[in-house]
């Protein structure tokens, strides 16, 4: 019989379906077709996969080879499909044992002198292939991400040669390097390098408590940008799984993996330039944009207003649903992402309105428009709003005081008040759903009636009211308080009025 299947994967979304390669050999004029709505890339595989093979002292035959991708639907495209269809070649010429392919997967770029190049989306395919107990074959610079998974059976190759020498058992591959994945951690800015601005390390201590999403209103060279980037720092560590989640995002976009920092929470921070494609995703090809990049970390804007506004408003849906759906003529795709949004903008046009100096010359009217550019209902969505105001000369240069900690200490009360949340709701208290909220952050009557007062001074909103309760739950587990107090509340509706008055 000339008959032979290999298992291989497509990539879709972070999703990796099976894909099945039947290689069949039949009579009749020289030639080789693949079927199974192959785009471009795939259908040239045919020219990479027969220099590769005969490059590696094999013989392609010399009879028509029909080469079928299923299931037929699924669209296919890239160079991963190389090696499994160039063994599907070799098992149905009887070159390589047919039996060796079954309980194998196998995902590689064919070179022309029959090495194996590296695939985007090597680590979804792990995940799913563990659910098939299947060995893994992938290209050895893929070996980094490989070796997170230690439950699924890798092996990695160099070229075509060593796969088949594998298969014949002549030389068995070896394994990914698991020890590569314990390094050293790759350092973060500390946030005792921020002088001053209590209250902005404050609200940036409660965002990282309960996972809320920050806004900063402030002239320029402030500190905005600083305190941002050290919020990774002060954040509770990344279980595995959500490690591995946010591997697998980086993975499919083929950014560059670092072992050494896989475990750190990832800290985005697109220009104002920044398309809608690059923030949320796209393309003819969907890909993972900075919101799915920043999946289980930060997503800093800086110069928030600057932003075009429809690609500002394209955010409203993934932090409520912490997933993105794009959508193409030919096809969809689902990203995961769930980030925590940091923005910092200027009060004015010219940064200044406010500011000690008096060098703001802005007209109301240029006020209002500059604010305009951000929308009520994505202000809406923010939970936390805080001044971060220009710092005196003698803060930056005197000693340092009691207020400037650093991230190790602000960390392991972050850690605590998280760990309280999460064994109280499982989840953190920006997630809280209504019914949780009824649960976990009921309120006295005299709590009730600051917040009434409150909704009605500020003119607040439904949604406004449940996320000024779920950042007092998280200012009451920072000072290990089982109930939410007045001050707890009070300081929580001041994150609202920043909004207001700025």
């Amino acid at each position: 019989m000339s008959l032979a299947v290999a298992l291989t994967r497509a990539s879709e979304g972070v999703a990796a379906p099976l894909v099945t390669v039947e290689v069949h050999l039949s009579g009749g004029l020289p030639g080789t077709s693949i079927v199974g709505l192959p785009e471009a890339a795939v259908r040239e595989a045919r020219d990479r996969v027969r220099v590769a093979i005969q490059n590696t002292q094999f013989e392609y035959p010399n009879r028509r080879v029909t080469v079928n991708l299923a299931p037929a639907e699924l669209p296919k495209d890239g160079g991963r499909f190389d090696l499994a269809i160039a063994l599907g070649i070799l098992a149905a010429g009887g070159q390589v044992p047919r039996e060796a392919l079954h309980g194998c997967e196998f995902l590689g770029e064919l070179a022309l002198s029959g090495e194996l190049r590296p695939v985007p989306g090597v680590l979804p395919a792990l995940l799913r292939a563990r659910h098939g107990k299947r060995c893994v074959i992938v290209p050895v610079e893929n070996a980094a991400e490989a070796a997170l998974l230690g439950d699924v059976e890798v092996r990695v190759a160099h070229t075509l040669a060593d796969v088949c020498a594998h298969l014949r058992g002549v030389e068995p591959l070896p394994t990914p390097d698991a020890d590569a994945t314990c390094g050293a951690v790759a350092t973060v800015p500390d946030l005792a390098d921020v002088r001053g601005q209590l209250q902005a390390r404050r609200a940036l201590e409660i965002a990282a408590a309960g996972g809320h999403h920050l806004l900063m209103i402030g002239p320029p060279g402030t500190g905005k940008s600083m305190l941002a980037q050290r919020l990774p720092g002060i954040l509770p560590p990344l279980a595995e799984a959500e490690a591995i989640e946010a591997c697998a995002v980086r993975s499919v976009a083929n950014e560059p993996f670092d072992v050494r920092d896989w475990r750190q929470r990832p800290y985005r921070a697109p220009h104002h330039t920044a398309s809608g494609v690059a923030l949320v995703g796209g393309g003819s090809h969907p890909r993972p944009g900075e919101i799915s990049l920043a999946h289980n970390g930060v997503l800093f804007l800086d110069e928030l207003p600057e932003f075009d506004r429809h690609v500002l408003e394209v955010l409203r849906e993934p932090m409520e649903s912490g997933r993105i759906v794009i959508s193409r003529a030919a096809r969809s795709a689902e990203f995961p992402a769930r980030f925590q949004l940091v923005a910092a903008m200027n009060p004015c046009p010219c940064g200044y309105a406010g500011d000690a100096g008096g060098r703001c010359h802005c007209s109301p009217d240029a006020i209002a428009r500059y604010r305009s550019r951000i929308s009520g209902p994505l202000l809406d969505r923010i939970d936390i709003m805080v001044d971060v105001p220009r710092i005196p000369l003698a803060e930056l240069d005197g000693a340092r005081n009691a207020g400037d900690e650093d991230s190790a200490t602000v960390r392991a009360r972050v850690i605590t008040a998280r760990g309280v949340a999460m064994q109280r709701a499982g989840k953190p208290n920006a997630a809280l759903g209504t019914r949780e909220i009824e649960r976990d952050c009921a309120l006295g009557d005299a709590e009730r009636a600051l917040l009434q007062r409150a909704m009605d001074r500020l003119g607040l909103s439904a949604r406004a009211y449940h996320r000024v309760l779920r950042v007092a739950r998280s200012i009451a587990d920072l000072a290990g308080s089982a109930r939410i107090a007045r001050e707890h509340l009070a300081e929580a509706i001041q994150y609202r009025r920043t909004g207001e008055q700025s």
